[in-house]
């Protein structure tokens, strides 16, 4: 893969020529994104809850099961047979969400709660791709 280092900030009115500099890495998007490939899937994200984490509808979630669920980490869970992209508050056992419109959600013991596995990144995109558009 070819990267094209184009910084650009705001407001700018032109960009250098991307020719005139690159540099050629070993590097796969497979590589760059996913740490456990025969551990890890990837989710689309529904609703608002987690926009505040820089979560919005339709983006890619890869969800590592390898990983261990740390306080603080946003997850997958099964919870009641839902399945949920929340922020785990391990200390008070809660499912929370980024976003001040909806209230932070007890874990009960008689609650039927399965972590999934751990979001470790999120992709925007700005397009929709035709091998998604089933999907949502």
């Amino acid at each position: 893969m070819r990267i094209i280092p184009i910084h650009a900030s705001a407001g700018i009115t032109g960009f250098e020529s991307p020719a005139s500099e690159y540099l050629q890495l070993s590097l796969s998007l497979d590589e760059l994104l996913v740490e456990h490939p025969n551990a890890t899937f990837i989710g689309i994200a529904k609703g608002d809850s987690m926009q505040g984490c820089g979560i919005f509808y339709d983006d890619l979630l890869i969800v590592d099961r390898y990983e261990t669920a740390r306080h603080g980490d946003v997850i997958v869970a099964n919870f009641n047979g839902e399945f949920v992209c929340k922020i785990l508050d391990k200390n008070r056992r809660m499912l929370l969400s980024s976003n001040e419109m909806y209230q932070p959600q007890v874990i009960n013991d008689y609650d039927s709660f399965n972590i999934e596995g751990v979001v470790i990144r999120s992709i925007r995109c700005h397009r929709q791709s035709p091998l998604l558009v089933n999907q949502s």
